[in-house]
Formats: structure tokens, sequence, C-alpha cells
């Protein structure tokens, strides 16, 4: 069973920087696929940045050259850096994990419980 942990948040003013951590309990390059989401009040859950197995990350426009996905494989974390916040970028960051135990199986999510980003004057 897959857990993961996302944590890092923070209150930080615009252009401010906040580093977010996501710990798995098992070998992170073995997931299909790993990123962040966010969810902001009143809106849906929207793909910040992910990576697929065998594909380079993926940015949504609003953060391309301001946020950087990286790992560590001996951690088994992942890391989102987050340069030149907005107030835009206020909302709740999720780790997303996607696994497939094998070729017939389903792919499955998992989720971290979330970590709060604010920015704020």
């Amino acid at each position: 069973q897959v857990q993961l942990m996302d944590s890092g948040g923070g209150l930080v003013q615009p252009g401010g920087s906040l580093k977010l951590s996501c710990k798995a309990t098992r070998n992170i390059f073995s997931f299909v696929a790993m990123g962040w989401y966010r969810q902001a009040p009143g809106k849906e859950r929207e793909l910040v940045a992910n990576w697929r197995s065998g594909g380079s990350p993926n940015y949504v426009d609003s953060v391309k050259g301001r946020f950087t996905l990286s790992r560590d494989r001996s951690q088994n974390t992942m890391y989102l850096q987050m340069n030149s916040l907005k107030l835009e970028d206020t909302a709740v960051y999720y780790c997303n994990a996607v696994s497939r135990p094998c070729i017939e199986c389903r792919e499955m999510d998992s989720w971290g419980e979330g970590t709060l980003v604010t920015v704020s004057s």
C-alpha cells in the first residue's frame, strides 16, 4: 500500500520561495507517474507539475520558469521548488503518484494529505 507524505507549505510574500516535499513509502521510480496538484478555494484541482516514466517533467503554463521538480531516489522523495510565488499560487498542494502493480492491472492513484501554500502581502 503506497503512502505519500507531503509537506513544506507555509505563508510567504509575493516573490518569495517555498520547497515542497513528498516522501513515498517505496521507490519513487517504480511509479508510472508522480507529481503535484493544487486546489484553490472554490476551484477544481489542477495539475501543476509531474513526470511520467520515460518522460521529462511537465509543467502547467502558469508555473513554467518558476517551479521545478526534482527527485531523490535514495530518500524516496520528490520536491517542488517554487520561486517567484504569486498571489494566484495560493492553494492546497497535493502530492500524487500513479502506480500499476502489474501490466494487466489498472492504474491506481495515491495522494498526500495536502500542504497549504499561502501567498499574501
